[in-house]
């Protein structure tokens, strides 16, 4: 889970700064501590806070530091077949969202599907058409208009970084059982769509 750009969010001290410790950890995941989840980086970052400020309830840290310490240990990792491919995460999400939906789409559409600003989507996509990954065609009702495809090569790339990518997010949940991974889907997924189903609510 990462913030609208691409970046883990940071959360009482724990965030992409932590993941950056690279210790062995389990299931394969870099930077992961070893253990139970009480003796993960986030329990000590927690452990810390509680000293300073034992007036205060740090327990929501204990949820979204490890919702961002996990998300920042996955892109660390799955980052490594973009690079081999020389793509960056927005680029091949981007791709991905011309993959996924299967037809052509407009740069304000791909913002909305990737979670990215008009400026960034205009940047990635003329880095991509110069790499003939994507073409564009204009609108002929609407010459402000282009529509954004996938090429030959940009469609033959998705489909040959994708397994790889699967293939990591396996082996990284492979801790989990399928009970567990249910669960966590499940919990992730209801927390999400209240995040997203309430405009402002992260606003105080």
């Amino acid at each position: 889970m990462t913030a609208r750009n691409g970046r883990p969010a940071r959360t009482g001290g724990v965030g992409a700064e932590a993941a950056r410790e690279r210790t062995p950890g389990a299931g394969g995941v870099p930077g992961a501590a070893s253990g139970t989840a009480h003796d993960d980086t986030v329990a000590g970052v927690v452990r810390q806070w509680r000293a300073v400020h034992p007036d205060l309830d740090t327990a929501p840290m204990e949820i979204i530091g490890r919702i961002n310490r996990c998300a920042a240990l996955f892109q660390q990792a799955e980052d490594a077949p973009l690079r081999r491919a020389g793509l960056s995460r927005p680029e091949f999400d981007l791709l991905g969202a011309l993959r996924r939906t299967g037809r052509e789409l407009t740069p304000s559409e791909l913002a909305r599907e990737t979670f990215s600003s008009g400026a960034a989507v205009t940047k990635r996509l003329k880095q991509l058409t110069e790499r003939g990954l994507v073409e564009r065609r204009g609108d002929p009702r609407d010459r402000r208009v282009a529509h954004v495809r996938l090429t030959d090569a940009g469609r033959a790339l998705v489909d040959g970084v994708l397994p790889e990518q699967l293939a990591y997010e396996r082996a990284a949940l492979s801790g989990l059982d399928g009970e567990g991974q249910g669960e966590l889907a499940a919990l992730l997924g209801e927390l999400l769509g209240r995040l997203e189903g309430r405009p402002g609510a992260l606003r105080i």
